[in-house]
């Protein structure tokens, strides 16, 4: 008879533990923060989800660590290359607007309004460029969330199929046994007659 224990882990609780700590792992955080927030969602102490994490958890998401590693290092990347792209976007308009300076210290009016319209449309574009930015992480995380659970799933119904084979083999013996048996009955009864 087993009796299940009162603060015993649920598997909702156990894939919430998952994602939290593999978004922190993805976006540059400690493990220790993740368990923390875990913690304060779950009624649980941190050490009690960094317990459950290293003895349970961490094991069925091996892939996922790695993946979320594998885009920490992108994103560290990306973010590194955009920052050199604005800096060089920036020296660029500075170079820009000192060469013009330089070469016309009087500007007549529709010079002036197309080169302000040139920075209005290039900040538009920017912003889009933002939200695209800010849609596609969204994307991102939902489909993050969905491999990690199909990810889980998969492996429990990978263990089902181990079960179940192993489950016909025994069967399949057993009934090889009972063949057996029953053609040396067959053998003993066919001497006797």
């Amino acid at each position: 008879m087993s009796s299940t224990r009162q603060d015993a882990w649920t598997h909702d609780e156990d894939l919430l533990l998952a994602e939290i700590v593999l978004r922190h792992i993805r976006e540059g955080g400690t493990q220790l923060q993740a368990f923390e927030k875990v913690g304060k969602e779950l009624t649980r102490t941190a050490a009690a989800c960094g317990f459950r994490w290293n003895s349970y958890v961490r094991k069925q998401y091996k892939s996922g660590i790695e993946l979320a590693k594998r885009q920490r290092k992108e994103r560290k990347q990306n973010n590194q290359t955009l920052e050199d792209k604005q800096q060089d976007t920036d020296q660029i308009l500075e170079a820009e607007v000192v060469a013009s300076q330089e070469e016309k210290k009087v500007w007549d009016f529709e010079e002036l309004v197309t080169y302000l319209k040139d920075l209005y449309e290039k900040a538009e574009q920017s912003s889009l460029q933002d939200e695209n930015i800010k849609t596609n992480e969204e994307r991102i995380q939902n489909l993050e969330k969905q491999l990690y659970y199909l990810a889980s799933e998969n492996e429990k119904l990978l263990k089902d199929l181990n079960s179940i084979q192993a489950d016909y083999k025994a069967l399949i013996n057993i009934m090889e046994r009972a063949r057996k048996l029953v053609e040396l009955k067959n053998e003993d009864h066919e001497q006797k007659v």
